[in-house]
Order: C-alpha cells, then sequence, then structure tokens
C-alpha cells in the first residue's frame, strides 16, 4: 500500500469482492454476533493488506479475532459517553437544564472528536497485542501522539469510511449490505497505511498468529 488513496481502491482489485463484501454484510446485520464477525473480517483484512495482497478476506464469522476490537472500541465508546450522559440526565432534573444540556453537548461532541482522534492508535494497538494493547492506554496516547498530522488524517479518513459505511441506509437499507463492510475495508487500508507512515515506511512488522 504505496498512499492512502489505496484504501479506497484496493477492495475492488479482488476478483471475488462482490460476493465477498455481500456475504459478509448479511452476516453484518446479525445484532451483535455479526457486528463481532465483521470486526474480525477487518483484522484479517488488515493481515492481507499488510502482507500486500490486495485480497479481501472470505466472508464468514470469525468471531475469536473480531472480540478484542469489538470489546476495546465498545469499552472506550461506552466510557467516553458517560460525562455528557450524566449531564443529560442532570439537565433533566434542574432548572438550569438549557445550561446544562449545551455544556453536556459540547463535551459529548469533544469526547467524539478525541475517540476519532485516538482511532488509529487503538486499532493497530489492538492488531497487534489483543485486550492488552487496546488498554494500554499510555501506548495508545504515545502512538497517537508521535506524529499528531498522521493520526489525524487516519481519524478523519476514517471517519470519512464510517460516513461511505451509512450511505447505504439511503438506497433503502439495502446498500448497507455492501457499504457496511466496503467501509471496513476501507478502515483496514488505512490502519495499514498509518501504520507504514509511523514506521517510515519501513519494513512492515510481521502480522500476530492466526488464532487456531
Amino acid at each position: 500500500m504505496t498512499s492512502v488513496g489505496d484504501s479506497f481502491s484496493w477492495p475492488f482489485q479482488d476478483p471475488g469482492w462482490a460476493g465477498k463484501l455481500i456475504v459478509q454484510g448479511l452476516i453484518a446485520i446479525i445484532p451483535i454476533v455479526g457486528w463481532i464477525a465483521i470486526a474480525g473480517w477487518l483484522m484479517m483484512t488488515i493481515d492481507n493488506y499488510r502482507a500486500g495482497r490486495k485480497e479481501l478476506p472470505p466472508a464468514g464469522f470469525h468471531l475469536e479475532r473480531g472480540i478484542p476490537i469489538f470489546l476495546v472500541l465498545f469499552v472506550y465508546g461506552l466510557v467516553l459517553a458517560i460525562p455528557s450522559a450524566i449531564l443529560g440526565i442532570l439537565a433533566g432534573s434542574n432548572d438550569n437544564n438549557a445550561s446544562i444540556a449545551a455544556v453536556g453537548n459540547l463535551i459529548g461532541v469533544l469526547l467524539s472528536l478525541l475517540l476519532a482522534f485516538l482511532a488509529p492508535a487503538i486499532i493497530l494497538q489492538t492488531y497487534r497485542a489483543g485486550f492488552a494493547g487496546g488498554f494500554d492506554v499510555a501506548g495508545i496516547w504515545a502512538t497517537a501522539t508521535g506524529n499528531v498530522a498522521t493520526t489525524v488524517l487516519a481519524g478523519l479518513l476514517i471517519y470519512v469510511a464510517r460516513i461511505v459505511g451509512g450511505i447505504g441506509f439511503f438506497l433503502c437499507c439495502v446498500g448497507l449490505l455492501f457499504t457496511i463492510p466496503y467501509s471496513i475495508a476501507i478502515t483496514a487500508g488505512i490502519v495499514v497505511w498509518y501504520e507504514r507512515q509511523l514506521a517510515g515506511a519501513g519494513p512492515t512488522p510481521s502480522a500476530p498468529p492466526a488464532p487456531s
């Protein structure tokens, strides 16, 4: 992967891209199990891209690969949502509810931006070391702030990928079967590009062993 733009084009280099995306999209609409499965598919796509293979993984229930990154992102999202949620509750039981609600909304926006900034490092650290890497807050912060400009760009593009994933909703929801897995494949490419940028485009570290 020579540029971050490859993240958007590499999924289509796989001759079987259409079937893989649609089947993984069908799996992804299953509550919780499907979400974990597509998180595992993200990890496997990173495997392929790091190895220089323009190939999407087979669609399937990749639960073992998906559980760490799914839970890590869930916990970060939950923790960062708590302050604004508390202020929202207080706003409903206080005479100055408008002011409290405004502060809560502001904090919510700022924390969502923080999560977007940290997302590339969180995904990369979890990919490398599982739960230990994902919950190594100091290590994630050091990775994210080691090259702020690169992290900001990667975080912004992952946010764009999320928007791409949601576009299918406007196509009678059927489009989600394609756009959601495509957005995941884009994210995988961004993370691989991000890792290479942090390493100075040197040799890519070997991938963690796949679960048996």
